[in-house]
């Protein structure tokens, strides 16, 4: 077992278990911290703290203190599910925010608005 803090970049880590004050543990766990998690390491800030993790989907910044409460497993190899599971997040969270779609007659006013006038030659 390592601990979250521990793991380089691009390296996954199953969450098993966290060592914090109730109150942060209730707060990591709403954003997906929870056991049998699959956390990846997505960066860290040029001076190593703090570093962003990839947990269902959201990109998390934690700092070296916190993420050392942490103990995570390092699985040799991924199973099928937790790589469906990885790819899925990942793809979520390169996703910008959806907007609502526009109705039909924006799309219309738009693709007008984005042609060139035309003007007419004076002589």
């Amino acid at each position: 077992m390592s601990l979250l803090s521990e793991l380089n970049v691009g390296q996954h880590g199953v969450v098993v278990e966290l060592d914090l004050p109730e109150s942060v543990q209730n707060h990591l766990m709403h954003m997906g911290f929870v056991p049998d998690a699959l956390v990846t390491i997505v960066r860290r800030a040029p001076a190593g703290d703090p570093t962003v993790y990839l947990v269902d989907g959201l990109e998390i910044a934690l700092r070296r203190e916190t993420a050392q409460s942490i103990r995570v497993k390092v699985p040799k190899t991924l199973s099928r599910k937790q790589e469906q599971e990885l790819l899925a997040s990942a793809r979520s969270a390169a996703q910008p925010e959806s907007a609502e779609p526009a109705s039909p007659d924006a799309a219309q006013f738009a693709s007008t608005q984005s042609e060139p006038p035309q003007f007419e030659s004076v002589r």
